[in-house]
């Protein structure tokens, strides 16, 4: 047995895990990081949204290729002037706790999360502040709910589905207790909570009334039947004790990174099952810094990084070079898109001498975590920096601490991965905005702004080509933020465990699957 194992042993890993489980019955998952809360949309990251949507649902959520779907709505209505939009519910779905799903909790968990105080990731999509405002919120019966917007918006249903929105899930109201507090998501979804153990693991067990819907499994809608009784996902931050757990059977599945294929593939006992991914490895900058609002400085930053260097040491030579906010797998990824950075070292130094650079330091923000590259597209990053006579620093911080920064805005420049959106437009608003109402925005271009707009309300294919085509030219030229490329969904597996696939929307799905004895 590996020395890191046998330490992770010492340390209590065999608890976490549940290796005294029948394997048959339980799916064991390993997370680098421990999940922010169990509020969905809120306090959130990118791992608390892959465990909270095993739990909860949401009127609409993305397929397969993502496309929007119903799913706890049953059919949705458009009006012909685009402002109202009426959902009937699916009947004989019910919560966790037994009650059935009405229209009342549909109502009830929307006012929450519009509630300022909940503090929901999605209330500026929503209250106006930033393209959509919902003006009314109806019931007008148990199984129909009526929103009503003050003009037309074509993402409206996408928005709802998004899953850093915790899908707009709906809770039963027993899910807070009298003080309006969450104490636990009581929801409609495959499982429901078993135990969070901090920092250990977080147990889900199978709700056995879940109502499914039919056929095949179908992104985040279609059939989601619980195969297992429990799904464990366990935290393991030290990569290396992740794979040593793999190659003991002390885990069933985690996600692993490019560098990782290679070993994970030569192991009798593992196979693997690989996506594209949408997510985003980025470089991003702070254009208020008083270094880094001169778009010289960020264009020579952008000249003297070799992207296609650093994207194949941090990949191990399994991806691909990315300036784009578009991903590669989207449709909407032109050659136009394939336009980006040039290095080039002196046109950096020219650059940074038009500027009046004279020894500024710099720092870059990055986190250690084992499933994402920002440690080491930090270090490489500056070491190519330097190499042009920049004075640069990477500060490594906590995640929760880092993710903190990021929403805050206090930072000059930081290494982050962005998790994955399956619309461009969606994928340029993760970055766009204005900083002063929504401080984690990376680009308030007024240009870029009215252009994203467009696209959100924009229904014709082509035209949103062209949209997207100058969004992504001015993006270029501006450098707000530095795109070295989309991260791949791997996910190592026992051989005995069946039913799973990876999809491009990179979380992993645990419903359908199932280990055999």
């Amino acid at each position: 047995m590996k020395r890191s194992l046998k330490n992770a042993l010492a340390l209590g890993l065999v608890a976490m895990i549940g290796t005294g489980v029948a394997q048959a019955q339980a799916i064991r998952l390993a997370l680098n990081s421990d999940i922010r809360s169990l509020d969905p949309g809120v306090n959130r990251d990118d791992r608390t949204d892959q465990v909270l949507l095993h739990m909860v649902e949401g009127l609409m959520a993305y397929g397969e290729k993502g496309e929007v779907k119903p799913l706890l709505a049953e059919k949705v209505v458009v009006s012909a002037d685009g402002l109202t939009y009426t959902f009937t519910l699916r009947q004989g779905v019910t919560f966790h706790n037994g009650e059935p799903l009405t229209s009342a909790d549909v109502l009830w968990s929307w006012n929450r999360d519009m509630d300022p105080k909940t503090q929901w990731r999605c209330l500026p999509e929503f209250d106006g502040s930033g393209l959509t405002k919902v003006s009314e919120v109806t019931a007008p019966d148990a199984h129909t709910v009526i929103m009503r917007l003050d003009k037309p918006s074509g993402m409206f249903l996408a928005t709802l589905a998004r899953t850093d929105c915790g899908g707009t899930a709906v809770l039963n109201k027993a899910s807070v207790n009298a003080q309006g507090e969450l104490v636990k998501p009581i929801g409609t979804g495959p499982y429901q909570l078993g135990e969070w153990k901090r920092g250990q693991y977080i147990s889900l067990t199978r709700f056995a009334n879940y109502q499914s819907l039919p056929g095949p499994r179908d992104g985040y809608t279609g059939g989601k039947q619980a195969l297992t009784d429990e799904v464990r996902f366990v935290i393991i931050p030290d990569q290396a004790t992740v794979k040593a757990a793999l190659f003991s059977g002390d885990l069933d599945m985690a996600e692993v990174t490019e560098t990782d294929l290679p070993e994970i593939k030569s192991h009798a006992n593992l196979k693997v099952s690989t996506a594209p991914s949408a997510t985003m490895n980025v470089l991003m900058f702070q254009t208020r810094d008083s270094l880094l609002k001169d778009k010289r400085i960020r264009q020579a930053i952008a000249a003297a990084i070799d992207i296609k260097q650093l994207v194949a040491t941090t990949s191990n030579g399994f991806g691909v070079a990315n300036n784009s906010i578009i991903s590669v797998a989207s449709n909407y990824y032109s050659a136009k898109e394939q336009a980006g950075f040039n290095y080039d070292p002196e046109k950096a130094a020219q650059l940074l001498q038009q500027a009046g650079y004279h020894g500024q330091p710099l720092t870059i923000v990055a986190n250690r975590r084992s499933m994402v590259p920002s440690y080491d597209l930090a270090i490489i990053t500056q070491a190519m920096l330097q190499a042009v006579g920049m004075n640069v620093q990477v500060e490594v911080m906590e995640w929760g601490t880092q993710l903190e920064r990021y929403q805050s805005g206090r930072y000059q420049a930081m290494s982050f991965t962005y998790s994955a959106r399956f619309d461009p437009a969606l994928s340029f608003e993760q970055v766009t905005g204005n900083k002063d109402k929504e401080p984690r925005k990376a680009w308030e271009d007024p240009e870029a702004m009215e252009l994203l707009a467009q696209s959100l309300k924009e229904g014709d294919v082509n035209k949103r080509q062209a949209l997207f085509d100058q969004l992504h030219a001015r993006f270029i030229d501006q450098v707000p933020m530095i795109v070295m490329y989309n991260g791949l969904d791997i996910m190592a597996l026992n051989k005995n465990v069946d039913g799973y696939n990876a999809w491009i929307g990179q979380k992993p799905r645990l419903w359908g699957v199932s280990v055999k004895p």
